[in-house]
């Protein structure tokens, strides 16, 4: 009796190369997806201080280019989405609190009514402004969530009305025009929050 031998499929080069290039662009979507909202959906049911704790300094344990891969391309209205632009901002905070400082004393004028959202100590120090950043971001697990995007969002309209202030060129208006976006992105996604769809 005969049996039929089936060749092996050729994969070839392309197979592998794809292979090595990590998941699809759907499954990498479905990581991000879910892991926001493990984060922000999970930790609220938790609300202890120290998962706080761990969310705050999520980007310095793991890194930024870690959460970047996993979030930067998520746009502002999903929860994924948002989450990378709070950690950014925070980044941008922390690398170099004495210029944040400077930017939001300067903003504070222009954007009162952002700088009372924000709830920033006067004078705005350095330290003050880690601080409350970090109090921001220690929301994602105490607060609610539309709040802790509508404070981010405060904190940066008054930072970008600064930045444009403090510093001339046209990396500085480019920059403040940046912040002022992400705000706006963050009210947005604050909004869709109190609604039910940021998911």
């Amino acid at each position: 009796m005969s049996r039929d031998h089936h060749r092996p499929l050729a994969l070839g080069a392309a197979y592998f190369e794809s292979v090595a290039d990590g998941p699809a662009p759907d499954e990498v979507r479905e990581i991000a997806e879910h892991t926001a909202t493990v984060l922000v959906r999970g930790a609220r049911a938790e609300g202890d201080a120290d998962l706080a704790e761990r969310v705050v300094h999520l980007a310095d344990t793991e890194g930024m280019e870690t959460l970047a891969d996993l979030w930067a391309s998520c746009t502002p209205d999903s929860l994924a989405g948002a989450l990378w632009r709070l950690y950014v901002i925070r980044e941008w905070i922390h690398v170099d609190p004495a210029r944040a400082s400077r930017a939001y004393d300067a903003g504070e004028g222009t954007a009162q009514v952002a700088n009372a959202v924000a709830g920033v100590a006067d004078p705005p120090s350095p330290e003050a402004m880690c601080a409350v950043i970090d109090d921001v971001l220690r929301g994602i697990v105490s607060s609610d969530f539309a709040d802790v995007l509508w404070r981010a969002s405060a904190v940066l309209h008054v930072l970008g009305a600064g930045r444009a202030l403090t510093e001339s060129g046209s990396s500085s208006v480019r920059e403040s025009a940046r912040m002022i976006t992400l705000a706006e992105e963050l009210e947005r996604a604050g909004h869709l929050e109190l609604s039910g769809r940021l998911s």
